[in-house]
């Protein structure tokens, strides 16, 4: 009997945000991927801007120590007219990153725009037609409470889309810490 081996790879994906922060986690083996699991951190709650931040770092790190993911796929925050919005979803973001460098963890992010299209073949879809998507794709009936837990699942979709369309490297390359940028760019360094 002849063993393959093929890769797995668990992906955490997060759509950051300061009132609820979606996650999905889903796991790739060679072409194939499956759910592992998805849902939203709330913080409509929570008043103080520094206490939603520090509770996206802890349940970050919670979800990467409980699963283990071998990277992270992040939303980017897009261009809005608010720009305190703007600042708000990026400190979001920036924590969430800083959660997973913290455990050594690749981070990429996505355009939101770029989610949809690889999820639905449109860069303009609603939430809802991703979430069905992703329910196809992914054979779950349970509709999540909220939809930002399939914006996150969407992310992890994403990121695993990337690696198995294309197999060909994008030129650009993730690092899990300034350690590992240093060694590679020590010419860079001053």
């Amino acid at each position: 009997m002849q063993v393959i081996n093929t890769k797995e790879r668990i992906i955490l994906g997060i759509d950051p945000g300061t009132a609820v922060m979606g996650y999905g986690l889903v796991k790739e083996t060679g072409s194939k991927i499956e759910l592992i699991s998805l849902g939203v951190v709330k913080m409509d709650k929570i008043d103080d801007h520094m206490l939603k931040l520090q509770r996206i770092f802890e349940k970050t790190v919670a979800l990467i120590d409980n699963y283990k993911p071998d990277c992270l796929a992040i939303e980017a925050p897009f261009y809005g007219k608010n720009i305190q919005v703007m600042l708000k979803l990026g400190r979001a973001q920036g924590v969430a990153m800083a959660a997973a460098l913290s455990r050594s963890i690749e981070v990429t992010e996505y355009s939101p725009r770029k989610i949809k299209q690889s999820i639905t073949g449109n860069g303009n879809a609603t939430k809802e037609q991703v979430a069905a998507m992703l329910q196809n794709l992914l054979s779950f009936k349970e509709t999540p409470d909220f939809l930002d837990a399939t914006d996150g699942l969407a992310v992890a979709v994403c990121h695993s889309f990337q690696k198995i369309s294309t197999g060909k490297s994008t030129g650009k390359k993730s690092y899990s810490g300034w350690d590992t940028f240093v060694k590679d760019n020590a010419k860079r360094v001053v």
